[in-house]
Parts: structure tokens; C-alpha cells; sequence
């Protein structure tokens, strides 16, 4: 098993909502560099700098699982349980931005 695995994955919700399974730091730290500049405060730094040590050795993997997990949380892109579909769809219709 490669060093940087999470126990479990962490399942988030991309592009037009659809699943999927962030299985390592690697991956994790992979999707934090790629999200939009305009959308990164403190969650986003620790996840990354988190993800960056995991990467490195100087911190524990899952460590920087449950950080990573927390930035997801935040920002909307953990998989609720159930149908993804469905939680997405009732999600959009708790915004009064969205008709």
C-alpha cells in the first residue's frame, strides 16, 4: 500500500455534481491546486499544506484526510448520503439564487 492512501475515501461532487472518490494526499493535494483562485481561504491553505507534509512524511496521512475532508465540507462538495443526484437537486432548491 502506497504511503499517501487514505483508509477510506473522500467522496466529493465535481463539475456538474458528479461523484468522485479522493483516495489519496496525492490526489487530494492534485484537487486543491487545481480550485479556483477567487475560492481559497484558511480551509483551502491547511488542507493543502496538510496534503504538501502528508506528501512529504511530516504528517500523517490521515491527518490530511480529515483536513481535506473538512475543505470539502466547507465548500459544498462532499457526497451526501443517498443519491447524490437527489441531495444535489435538493440542494439547489434551498438557493434563492437558483430557480
Amino acid at each position: 500500500m502506497k504511503p499517501d492512501v487514505f483508509k477510506s475515501p473522500v467522496q466529493i461532487l465535481i463539475g456538474l455534481g458528479f461523484p468522485m472518490e479522493i483516495r489519496t494526499a496525492a490526489e487530494a493535494y492534485r484537487h486543491l491546486v487545481e480550485w479556483p483562485h477567487l475560492n481559497k481561504d484558511a480551509s483551502y491553505t491547511l488542507a493543502l499544506n496538510a496534503c504538501r507534509a502528508a506528501l512529504r512524511g511530516e504528517v500523517e496521512v490521515e491527518t490530511a484526510r480529515g483536513l481535506y475532508a473538512a475543505f470539502a465540507e466547507k465548500h459544498d462538495l462532499l457526497v451526501p448520503s443517498g443519491d447524490p443526484v437527489l441531495a444535489q437537486r435538493g440542494r439547489r432548491d434551498r438557493d434563492p439564487h437558483i430557480r
